[in-house]
């Protein structure tokens, strides 16, 4: 093999083929010469576990320096940003104002309601005195209608009337006048005759007493028995102000 001193040496051409065989492929087709590459590297084994490449000897070239950012660009980030900013203190003004309304509605809505709730306990207690009151005059109605009917059929009552009436009086009690409607003379007459003589008692007709009553007098007071009295007396037990011969005026109904 001899050697050039212009360029790399070339391996030797294949002998002949002979008997006919096929050639064998060799390793290379052929060897490259250096002035035909334009850039190379050393390998190394690191190569094959996935490491990059030694760069030795190989010169890239720097990459460019950015160009500064143009006015247009300045601004438009700049107002981004405040649009971003603005937005979040919008927000979060918004959630504080939200929260201060919630607040004071509630507190407006619960004064309404509690304003609503006395007005209307209120006029629900005047509602049940009125139907009270108007309970007790209906009563009260009744009630006279029914003694006057007994009174009218048992005249005879007037008597029980007058012996307690007398003997509410002390013992000590002097001059002692029982007066009594001059229809009832008769009646208590017979029916109290014991407890009048007992007292030494004297029986007076007097037409401005009511039947069913009497007024019994003496030095140390009156036993004021009437009718009328002991009827209203039983009335205002019940709370109603019903006199024996009108009904209660319609202002006494609504008191």
């Amino acid at each position: 093999m001899s050697s050039s001193k212009n360029g790399p040496s070339r391996p030797a051409p294949p002998p002949p083929n002979r008997g006919g065989e096929p050639a064998k492929p060799t390793s290379y087709g052929r060897f490259i010469p250096r002035e035909e590459l334009s850039s190379f590297a050393a390998w190394n084994i690191g190569s094959l576990d996935g490491a990059a490449p030694a760069d030795k000897g190989v010169q890239r070239p720097a990459p460019p320096e950015p160009e500064p950012p143009s006015h247009e660009e300045v601004l438009a980030e700049a107002t981004a940003a405040a649009r971003k900013s603005g937005y979040q203190d919008g927000y979060r003004d918004g959630l504080v104002a939200l929260e201060g309304f919630k607040q004071s509605y509630a507190t407006q809505i619960t004064a309404q309601l509690a304003a609503v709730t006395q007005s209307y306990m209120e006029q629900l207690d005047a509602l049940q005195q009125q139907m009270a009151r108007a309970l007790a005059v209906s009563a009260t109605h009744l009630a006279r209608q029914m003694v006057r009917t007994e009174i009218e059929q048992r005249p005879e009552v007037v008597t029980t009337v007058a012996q307690e009436a007398v003997d509410t009086l002390l013992l000590s009690a002097r001059h002692i006048t029982l007066r009594v409607n001059p229809d009832d003379v008769a009646l208590v007459s017979q029916g109290a005759a014991d407890v009048l003589a007992a007292r030494g008692a004297r029986i007076v007709s007097d037409g401005s007493v009511q039947r069913g009553g009497c007024l019994v007098e003496s030095d140390i007071g009156v036993i004021d028995a009437s009718i009328e009295t002991r009827w209203r007396r039983a009335a205002a037990t019940i709370g109603c102000d019903a006199t024996w011969n009108d009904a209660p005026a319609p202002e006494d109904t609504d008191a």
